[in-house]
């Protein structure tokens, strides 16, 4: 059975996401519950799960009002677990669970927070990412360092380039103006970029998208190219220290 996943706006700029498959249906993150609610009635579905990918409350306040309709499980990383709702199942980096397209791998990508993780359905080919690599950026680094993060990133570079990422906010008009001011020529970048401003002024979502079109276009997966480092002045500097310049310049920006 393939996955069904709906991405369901909430609040000013988040997403959650229902997942519905072998193993009945998930929810990665809950910004707020009446979207979701909404969302669930909408396909006559049932909660079965809420996996949460870090502590912050625009990702975890819908959780209370979910679990009392739905009586639903909740899990989240294992390390964030006291800054957590209450967990059912706290869980580490490297465990997996559920069948067919419904197993999911639980992927450590710190930085945004020490805790946060990613969900990747390896055999449906899709990563839920919240606030760790975004559309055409990445997540601010409140909690770890930029060599940490470029680790997280690095992570999932390495994930099959037609996984599908799917990540936490509505970034990604200005995410593309400031990735326009690393590489200005990037003619990939340029067509995204444009493609990105018919979608949003149709109020359409823009925050999923393959990691191929990611690798050709996001500035913070770029930073190995010699042509990313000459433009951020450090032409013999190592691909984390360029992922750090183009972070700093985002933070500027």
């Amino acid at each position: 059975m393939p996955l069904d996943i709906v991405t369901v706006p909430c609040l000013s700029d988040n997403y959650a996401y229902l997942v519905h498959g072998p193993d009945g249906t998930a929810l990665i993150d809950a910004p707020e519950a009446g979207p979701i609610i909404a969302a669930l009635e909408a396909r006559g579905w049932t909660l079965g799960v809420i996996m949460l990918t870090h502590h912050h409350h625009d990702h975890v306040g819908g959780v209370a009002e979910l679990r009392e309709k739905y009586g639903c499980m909740v899990m989240g990383p294992k390390a964030e677990e006291a800054k957590l709702p209450k967990l059912d199942m706290a869980l580490d980096p490297g465990f997996s669970g559920g069948t067919g397209d419904g197993r999911c791998e639980v992927i450590a990508v710190p930085g945004h927070t020490l805790g946060h993780v990613a969900y990747h359905y390896p055999q449906a080919k899709a990563v839920f990412t919240a606030d760790s690599l975004m559309a055409l950026g990445c997540g601010r680094i409140f909690e770890g360092t930029p060599g940490m993060m470029w680790d997280s990133l690095s992570r999932l570079m390495a994930l099959p380039p037609d996984t599908m990422v799917y990540s936490g906010h509505e970034y990604t008009h200005a995410n593309a103006r400031f990735a326009l001011t690393i590489e200005p020529g990037n003619e990939a970048l340029i067509s995204r970029a444009s493609e990105i401003d018919a979608a949003r002024a149709e109020g359409r979502p823009t925050a999923q998208v393959p990691l191929s079109i990611e690798l050709d276009t996001n500035p913070f997966l770029r930073a190995p190219l010699d042509s990313v480092k000459k433009a951020v002045g450090l032409p013999g500097g190592t691909d984390a220290e360029v992922f750090a310049e183009v972070r700093k310049r985002k933070d500027n920006f």
